[in-house]
């Protein structure tokens, strides 16, 4: 008999319609569905897929306090692994639901830590974030035989500096509360007239702004920010 399945589902950036077909079958097939939310509320997995999941199913909630402090967010994922491998042991597939793409920044790569040694992982790539923003700002992100860094606003103001010196294009994740060092360290590069704030990518309330723009109405979590060389 074969093993069951734990499938890291990437499900894209917001919009439903961005869905591979085979993570669209792959809901519509396993009997168990699992994914990160907070402590009230579906979580934004859950709710790109919608009513793509079909009336039945069993879904397990990984619940956790949204923030910076890992405690919550450790413990969920702990108990999470212990209710989702008492399925697969049992037989039963489970697909569990990550926004953009499981292995970029995704909260897959957590569970995977923690069952991929006792049991069999598929990963589903899923539209990522640097992908989704730059088509909503028309936005080219690499040609020929430029670089393209990957990098999360919260290194110091120093890394940044030597990292998105040293390629053409940068996309740069979880902007929020950290614009006005972005800001600063675009500046000092020349680069702040290259640079696109992307909100919500996908999203029927995206937008795309100005840096300055961007520092005047504040920034949120789910924005990247694109820099040209």
């Amino acid at each position: 008999m074969p093993k069951a399945v734990l499938y890291g589902v990437g499900v894209g950036p917001g919009d439903p319609e961005l869905l591979t077909l085979k993570a669209v079958r792959l809901l519509k097939e396993v009997p168990v569905i699992a994914y990160p939310a907070p402590m009230e509320g579906p979580g934004l997995a859950r709710s790109i897929v919608g009513d793509l999941v079909p009336s039945g199913r069993i879904e397990i909630a990984l619940r956790m306090e949204m923030s910076l402090e890992r405690a919550s967010a450790n413990a969920a994922y702990d108990s999470g692994a212990v209710d989702i491998a008492k399925h697969l042991d049992a037989g039963s597939d489970v697909a569990f639901l990550c926004e953009g793409d499981p292995l970029l920044f995704g909260s897959f790569i957590y569970l995977m830590e923690r069952l991929g040694e006792s049991h069999e992982i598929q990963v589903v790539p899923g539209v990522a974030s640097p992908m989704a923003s730059a088509s909503a700002a028309l936005f080219p992100l690499a040609t020929q035989d430029e670089s393209v860094l990957l990098v999360p606003a919260s290194l110091s103001e120093e890394d940044l500096l030597r990292l998105i010196g040293a390629c053409e294009t940068a996309c740069i994740f979880k902007v929020g509360r950290h614009l006005a060092k972005i800001r600063r360290v675009l500046v000092q590069l020349g680069r702040l007239d290259r640079a696109r704030y992307v909100e919500r990518a996908s999203h029927p309330d995206q937008r795309v702004l100005s840096l300055d723009e961007a520092i005047d109405k504040g920034g949120i979590y789910f924005a990247m920010v694109l820099v040209g060389s």
